[in-house]
């Protein structure tokens, strides 16, 4: 109970300091990064190694790291708050958040509701199946069942090959890619789509149990999502991604989680 007393002497004094100027507060349920001097970045958090929880349940990963060190060059603080991917224009939009930065692909589609920041890695949407799988190319997929993330570009990239999508028994989407993965590994799917970036990521956790196809359903490019009224945002962003890639800090972190620098 003491514990709590003094938690909640600590939060008013915060919360009558913050409230000490005379601008109003940003309104609740809305981000103003201006205003507020931090950056709230929307993401799923259950996509490895993009953004993703550690044994210690914290948030990490490789846009993790990029998100945090271009914050810090922007003299920005930043947080990281999961939200539902399949609908992250509408929590952009919403100001519920500032960018979307977690392995978003760059769409014409998603263009038309927000704008991107210049291109900082390349990504396939692979196809991955069992080891054991009768499955070796794209046109095997006919009559079976495919998985993907639900709300990602792999499903556009499912069906914009119609007549491989027209073909499929059922594609069936997922919150989340690890959870699809457990479907292919019991037996309940046949193959999966996923980004190659994440893909081979978690399968090289279960070395043996799975196996990528050589064909796959494109090349795409990832890129920051931002407000398509926050210019001054966006100008910022890619001016910092410029710098770190000019300076060879994203080529380290990619390093980091890679093994090798990936980004563009």
């Amino acid at each position: 109970m003491k514990k709590f007393a003094a938690f909640l002497l600590v939060s008013s004094v915060a919360l009558f300091a913050a409230c000490g100027k005379n601008e109003p507060a940003p309104a609740a349920g809305s981000t103003d990064s201006a205003a507020t001097n931090r950056i709230i970045v929307g993401l799923d958090d259950n996509f490895p190694p993009m953004g993703f929880r550690d044994t210690n349940n914290e948030i990490v990963g490789f846009d993790i790291d990029m998100a945090k060190e271009a914050s810090r060059r922007l003299g920005m603080a930043v947080e990281f708050k999961p939200i539902d991917w399949s609908a992250k224009e509408a929590e952009l939009n919403g100001k519920r958040v500032d960018v979307l930065w977690n392995g978003l692909t760059i769409t014409d589609e998603r263009k038309k509701n927000i704008s991107f920041t210049a291109p900082y890695m390349t990504n396939h949407q692979i196809v991955i199946v069992g080891t054991n799988s009768p499955v070796k190319a794209k046109a095997d997929l006919a009559g079976r069942i495919v998985g993907a993330q639900d709300g990602s570009s792999a499903v556009d990239a499912i069906k914009k090959e119609s007549q491989i999508a027209a073909s499929l028994k059922e594609l069936k989407t997922f919150g989340d890619n690890v959870t699809a993965l457990m479907d292919l590994s019991a037996g309940r799917l046949d193959a999966i789509v996923v980004d190659e970036v994440v893909g081979r990521y978690l399968i090289s956790k279960r070395a043996g149990e799975y196996r990528v196809l050589e064909e796959n359903f494109g090349t795409e490019d990832y890129g920051v999502g931002v407000r398509k009224d926050d210019a001054e945002l966006l100008g910022k962003l890619d001016k910092t991604l410029a710098s770190m890639k000019q300076d060879g800090t994203a080529a380290r972190i990619a390093t980091q989680w890679f093994g090798t620098d990936i980004t563009k």
